[in-house]
């Protein structure tokens, strides 16, 4: 898409309930020469509403001619797969502990679930390319710990593969899928995924799409804009916890290695993307220094 995309142009295809389309060149124009890495969770992209929201907003991006990288989740499909097949799993810190049954299905889940993104997004003129374990595979990663079992960190991120889709003008589409020694499969967490591919890339944003607004204060206010430091004491004086811990400790990594800009915000509302992007308000928490 043309980086001089008309005013009349955009009107065509932009939503009524998206920003104020007046904003719109302008934000253009600032991320034209920018990466943004998008992460959406599984439990977001459960609701095929959401789902289908989701697709037209990066349907809409790739046609202002922005270069947009997706990490996907999966956890609840993965949890529908192990429960129709009776496999029981457990979690520790919020990772799953993943034995040689678990990965195969784990793999098999996400794999059909990044084809399913790819296809949508085609169906719609988006060029999308997959990227797992099976197909472009570029994450190679380390054990995370023992007691995970096949759960690992990223260690070697092959770029390049990015950089030639986002060329010919794609959109890679990352399933949270490394290959350690041996060629075995682990399955990563995916904001960890997500922050350790936007770290490699110098994203200018990394977008975490999730199920709640953002950060909450100790008043349960949201939390429009904070530093790192501020972040990690929210975490100290316990008033963030559970699975947002090793989301906020993934914002953290970023912004200290080179990425600009993370914001959590809510995948579930309309257009959460576009408010984003385009808009001075944005939507959610901005994490940065």
């Amino acid at each position: 898409m043309s980086q001089n995309i008309s005013l009349e142009e955009i009107k065509k295809f932009w939503p009524k309930d998206a920003p104020n389309i007046d904003n719109v060149q302008k934000y253009v124009s600032k991320y034209q020469k920018e990466k943004i890495v998008i992460k959406y969770g599984g439990n977001v992209l459960i609701d095929r509403t959401v789902f289908n929201n989701f697709i037209l907003d990066i349907n809409i991006l790739n046609k202002l001619g922005l270069s947009i990288i997706i990490v996907h989740g999966g956890g609840p499909r993965i949890k529908r797969e192990l429960d129709k097949k009776k496999i029981k799993s457990k979690f520790i810190d919020g990772l799953r502990v993943t034995d040689k049954n678990i990965i195969n299905v784990v793999e098999e889940v996400l794999i059909d679930f990044n084809n399913d993104i790819v296809s949508n997004l085609k169906k719609l003129g988006t060029d999308a390319v997959s990227f797992h374990t099976k197909e472009n595979n570029i994450i190679k990663v380390k054990p995370e710990r023992e007691e995970l079992g096949f759960v690992g960190i990223p260690n070697k991120i092959n770029s390049q593969l990015i950089d030639d889709a986002i060329n010919k003008n794609k959109i890679p589409i990352i399933a949270p899928l490394g290959v350690g020694e041996n060629q075995q499969t682990f399955n990563i967490n995916g904001d960890t995924a997500a922050s350790a591919i936007a770290k490699k890339i110098k994203s200018r944003r990394l977008l975490l799409m999730t199920n709640v607004e953002g950060v909450y204060d100790d008043q349960k206010k949201l939390i429009t804009e904070i530093k790192p430091l501020d972040l990690e004491n929210l975490i100290k004086w316990k008033v963030v916890q559970g699975g947002m811990i090793p989301k906020i400790q993934n914002c953290v990594d970023a912004v200290e290695n080179g990425v600009r800009g993370v914001v959590i915000l809510d995948g579930r509302k309309p257009h959460s993307i576009l408010h984003e992007i385009f808009s001075d308000k944005g939507s959610g928490t901005l994490i940065r220094e």
